[in-house]
């Protein structure tokens, strides 16, 4: 439930010297690592993580898949949140491709080079066809990456263009881009919806009705078919796909909002699987013998998202006792049914995987306690004369892991001497909190999943500067924003990380957020079908092609 999502577990890419040898796409991804193998706080906790699921061993007709909501829009620019990217990411396609190892490796471009720090070349693959049959250009390229750049479109992407000063076709199948200044995210958010390329023919031919209505105009190994609004959506496999072909020649996606509607239709067979397992149904889907629950690396924290500084949570010292107040481990139990682990960071350790141990040491030791402190907080409350103010926090039916948190939230205030109240908001209008200021009219606070979409800690704490896009309470501060863009502007990793533990300590300090656990992805499969990746890559990669009969 949040913007921009995962990408790849990597290593930031080193400082380049003055003559730069042009850098290969592989050599990219020879510089990124997977998630950490070993992690002794899950193992301990009531979950283990799976590397994947069983390869699919044939091909299937079709198969019908769950989401928690339907997808406001299916136009890449503003793919912010789960629906829209587990169906887009499936149908089209970006300049590179985030893995299931959550890795990341060539996309439409087989290859990527860059010769001095300020300037990106992208090879791109030849004989790429557009679902209409047309082939991809280089122009292509330039009128996608023109979209997210557009002010007047409001792209959900445009952050990750913020440093750029041209894209050019230096060729029919080339493109360059030339940054203002060094930015180590750009080529890793290439991987994203951010890098996704479209037809321009086609998308000019949709004109307003542009991922609304009719085909996409994209690459993926899919196409758009049919989409009943409020009922389902469909995919038919592109057979012109340059990739390896998918393995089923029709997808179906049910928009099935409640909770424990979504469970029955798993068990009852209505559907095939799903990802983003209601937590309140694990237990449901463990012993029901109709499938097997999976969990992977999430890259993912779950977060009370402070969207206003005003009124009561103006003062630091509230939003400190708030923090101070919260049980985690038992948000853990009941919300997420065991299966998290507490944190007070707001960054997943697997996200400084890379970092020197200096570095994970100063961005973890000097957190604040994950235990629950009543009357410690009190003290802060009644020292900030903000006793029995109200705080308002928006909860929604999506799931218990929203509504549970809330509630923990208001219990939280009320004993601490805050007054707590619940505002309910239907699962399709959730995301609209992400990306409308008037949706957050009258709201302080609300439960959030935030995945990051790079293996940056920067990827999420960026949003905190100045006019940052989920820095929805108007945070700012000169020193916040100087550490974000030296992190951006360095690419040597122990450099890069040293700051970052610096930008973390400061987050925390401030209480820009609430962290209280780390949450891995799941996802369930029925015994018809196998191959869905278990980590969040599926927010980016073309899962959907490798799911298959599993017998």
């Amino acid at each position: 439930m949040t913007r921009p999502g995962p990408t790849p577990l990597g290593r930031a890419r080193r400082a380049a010297p003055p003559a730069v040898a042009a850098v290969a796409a592989l050599a990219m991804v020879a510089a990124c690592s997977g998630p950490p193998k070993h992690d002794p706080a899950r193992q301990a906790a009531n979950y283990r993580l799976s590397p994947g699921t069983p390869p699919a061993k044939g091909n299937i007709d079709s198969f019908r898949w769950a989401l928690y909501a339907e997808p406001l829009s299916l136009d890449y620019i503003t793919a912010f949140d789960y629906p829209q990217n587990t169906v887009l990411s499936n149908v089209c396609e970006s300049l590179m491709r985030w893995t299931p190892q959550l890795t990341l490796a060539p996309g439409l471009a087989e290859k990527a080079a860059n010769s001095d720090p300020t300037t990106w070349v992208y090879d791109l693959r030849p004989g790429v066809r557009f679902h209409d049959g047309s082939v991809m250009t280089a122009d292509d390229v330039v009128y996608s990456f023109g979209r997210q750049m557009n002010p007047d479109l409001g792209a959900a992407w445009a952050e990750s263009f913020e440093n750029v000063d041209t894209v050019t076709a230096t060729g029919p199948l080339q493109v360059s881009v030339k940054l203002k200044q060094a930015d180590s995210l750009f080529p890793q958010l290439m991987a994203t919806a951010a890098g996704v390329v479209a037809s321009r023919k086609g998308v000019e031919a949709a004109g307003k009705d542009y991922g609304t209505t009719g085909g996409l105009a994209c690459t993926g190994p899919y196409k758009l078919g049919g989409w009943a609004k409020g009922q389902s959506l469909e995919l038919e496999r592109f057979d012109d796909y340059w990739g390896s072909r998918a393995r089923a020649k029709h997808v179906e996606f049910k928009f099935l909002t409640d909770a424990s509607a979504r469970t029955n239709a798993m068990l009852g067979g209505e559907v095939d699987g799903g990802f983003l397992i209601p937590s309140e149904s694990y237990e449901r889907l463990r012993t029901s013998g109709k499938g097997t629950l999976y969990f992977g690396e999430g890259l993912s924290t779950l977060n009370v998202n402070v969207t206003s500084m005003k009124g009561t949570l103006s003062d630091v010292r509230v939003r400190r006792a708030l923090s101070m107040a919260l049980d985690r481990p038992g948000i853990v139990k009941t919300a997420l049914a065991g299966n998290g682990t507490p944190t007070t960071s707001l960054t997943p350790r697997a996200a400084w995987a890379g970092a020197p141990d200096d570095a994970k040491s100063a961005a973890f030791d000097r957190l604040p306690s994950s235990t629950q402190d009543i009357e410690q907080a009190k003290k802060l409350v009644e020292e900030a004369g903000a006793k029995g103010r109200t705080v308002t926090v928006a909860t929604s039916p999506i799931g218990q892991d929203v509504s549970l948190v809330a509630t923990a939230i208001q219990d939280a205030g009320a004993r601490i001497g805050l007054k707590v109240e619940l505002k309910t908001i239907a699962p399709d209008a959730f995301s609209a909190l992400f990306t409308d200021p008037k949706a957050r009219e009258g709201i302080d606070m609300f439960p959030e999943t935030y995945y990051l979409s790079v293996t940056d800690p920067v990827d999420l704490l960026r949003n905190f500067r100045t006019g940052g896009y989920q820095n929805h309470a108007g945070y700012s501060d000169p020193e916040f924003d100087t550490l974000v863009a030296k992190i951006t502007e360095t690419y040597d990793p122990a450099q890069r990380f040293a700051l970052e533990a610096k930008l973390q300590r400061k987050a925390a300090d401030d209480v820009l957020w609430m962290p209280i656990a780390e949450w891995p992805s799941t996802v369930f499969l029925n015994k018809k079908i196998t191959g869905a990746p278990t980590t969040i890559a599926y927010m980016y990669y073309p899962w959907a092609a490798d799911v298959g009969a599993a017998g």
